[in-house]
């Protein structure tokens, strides 16, 4: 049996993730900041619900005392991350910043130092961060690309700070597979829906990567068609 923690799960690309990882027979724990839309969305899905506020380190404690009460954790998907207020980046303040940064990068750092003791136990352990082309240098360079036509200054540096994050723990530790990954421009709330990708597409990376064997890569920044410039 394999145990997943999705952070965010209590919609959009993370309840769509924990879908297809239940149908695929893993047991996923569901990560959700609040109760009553966690514990609903679990009961749909026939998760287990935890309670977990990413930027709060009592929250993570929490719940990395009660993953390891359930029997441990196999794969961890950082999915967590909010879009910030999208204005020019001449009006971004630092406050501005530290609040998207709180939670999408912080936050990641949080809840995977506070489960990577849980995820060392484990015969085959597996991180997948969950960023964005709109992190990727090639990808917002690229004028055929969707992407470059966007400015957001917090999100976007934001997500770029996720794939050097990955990089970075993949190679500190090499008994983890560890991968990023770009679900595209998928129509969740984070973007009012305005993404033309279903979830299911827009998890098709995710459930990928979470999926891997020991032989599978780390450290590496994809989608679903493949491999990302950074």
């Amino acid at each position: 049996m394999t145990n997943t923690l999705i952070t965010g799960a209590n919609k959009g690309l993370g309840f769509e993730t924990a879908r297809r990882l239940i149908a695929l027979g893993h047991t996923v724990f569901l990560g959700a900041r609040d109760r009553a839309r966690g514990e609903a969305a679990a009961q749909r899905l026939g998760a287990r619900f935890v309670q977990l506020d990413v930027t709060d380190d009592a929250s993570v404690a929490a719940a990395a005392a009660w993953v390891q009460q359930q029997g441990g954790l196999d794969v961890l998907i950082n999915n967590a991350g909010i879009s910030g207020a999208f204005v020019a980046p001449s009006d971004v303040t630092a406050d501005m910043m530290r609040e998207v940064y709180e939670t999408n990068v912080f936050g990641i750092v949080r809840v995977t130092h506070a489960m990577l003791p849980l995820l060392r136990a484990s015969t085959n352990p597996v991180i997948v961060n969950v960023a964005s082309g709109l992190g990727s240098f090639g990808v917002v360079h690229d004028p055929a690309r969707i992407e470059s036509s966007v400015t957001a200054l917090a999100y976007c540096s934001s997500k770029s700070a996720v794939t050097m994050l990955t990089v970075q723990y993949a190679r500190s530790l090499p008994g983890l597979r560890i991968n990023v990954v770009d679900p595209g421009y998928t129509a969740t709330d984070l973007n009012n829906h305005s993404g033309p990708q279903t979830v299911e597409q827009g998890t098709d990376a995710i459930v990928r990567l979470a999926t891997i064997g020991e032989d599978g890569p780390t450290g590496s920044f994809q989608d679903a068609a493949g491999l990302l410039p950074w």
